[in-house]
């Protein structure tokens, strides 16, 4: 099956059903219980600086834990895996001292989805996740200083425009801008895809999915859940959702905002309730299906709204 094939299919199901996309490898890894020697590998054995806690770098370390959280997410019934490149952008890599990482981890961890994506006799599609980095581009970082930055629009292009290329040359059939807590940094990612297609000739197909960050149901950068539509409308994406930050009973107002004013296909993927004291959730799998079921049975996601 080629991607075009796959990019068809998925097109195609998503006018008749429910698509499953996979559940967080964060939480997954976690379960794993890796001490600083499993991040470093043997490759990385003797690097000065601390890198326990660099999920992205599993991907060159522990390829069979990724690759076999990819398969249980499969398994369990997802057609849409992501690649394990959330923070695989210089930004985030800088905390490790590994930025020259950035394409490497990127093409390599599209790579191992891609396998484990054609091990199966049914459509399976990899998205290449552009995670949000850990800096924003629209705020200050100095309460003092309303027009400091740590970051520009352009730094941003460049990162998105490296690890758009690497994904789609390991293997990605959709990318997708994920974790959105500031709209202009969705912007750069948004502007290197276009970028990317110009390039090489590709149609890039794209999925969004933004973050609201407490009960007032704004975006960290102060944008409601229709605002944040409207200033990405325009990229014409294939999905656009809201994940992470609230459970799923909290995100369910937000997302039947959303879905009341997007015009193309609706996304959804909460946190398993909110983290406790501990940093772990207590919502268990059989409440978190319930609930997240019932967004189908209303509606909620996978509709397509042309009155807009």
């Amino acid at each position: 099956m080629t991607r075009d094939d796959r990019i068809q299919w998925l097109e195609s199901t998503l006018t008749e059903s429910i698509v499953i996309l996979d559940g967080g490898m964060g939480t997954m890894i976690q379960g794993a219980g890796l001490g600083e020697s499993d991040y470093r590998g043997e490759r990385f054995k003797d690097f000065p600086q601390d890198l326990k806690g660099n999920n992205d770098l599993l991907t060159l370390t522990q390829p069979e834990l990724i690759a076999s959280i990819h398969k249980a997410y499969v398994d369990a019934g997802a057609s849409i895996v992501e690649t394990n490149t959330f923070n695989a952008n210089r930004p985030s890599m800088a905390d490790y001292a590994m930025e020259d990482l950035v394409s490497e981890l990127n093409r390599e961890a599209a790579k191992l989805a891609r396998s484990v994506a054609d091990s199966y006799d049914r459509p399976v599609l990899v998205a290449g996740v552009l995670g949000p980095t850990n800096r924003t581009c629209s705020i200050s970082p100095d309460v003092n200083d309303p027009g400091a930055r740590n970051i520009t629009f352009n730094q941003l292009v460049d990162t998105y425009t490296d690890a758009t290329r690497a994904l789609l040359e390991g293997g990605a059939d959709l990318i997708l801008v994920e974790t959105i807590f500031d709209t202009l940094n969705a912007k750069a990612a948004l502007f290197a895809i276009d970028e990317v297609a110009r390039e090489t000739g590709i149609q890039i197909r794209i999925m969004i999915s933004g973050t609201i960050t407490d009960a007032s149901g704004r975006t960290l950068s102060g944008q409601t859940t229709e605002a944040f539509w409207f200033s990405v409308r325009h990229a014409k994406p294939l999905t656009i959702g809201l994940n992470c930050a609230l459970g799923p009973k909290e995100l369910r107002p937000f997302l039947s905002d959303l879905s009341r004013v997007a015009d193309t296909f609706v996304s959804a993927h909460p946190n398993a309730g909110l983290p406790n004291q501990f940093g772990e959730y207590d919502l268990d799998a059989a409440e978190m299906s319930e609930i997240v079921a019932e967004y189908g049975q209303a509606g909620l996601v996978n509709p397509r709204n042309t009155s807009v």
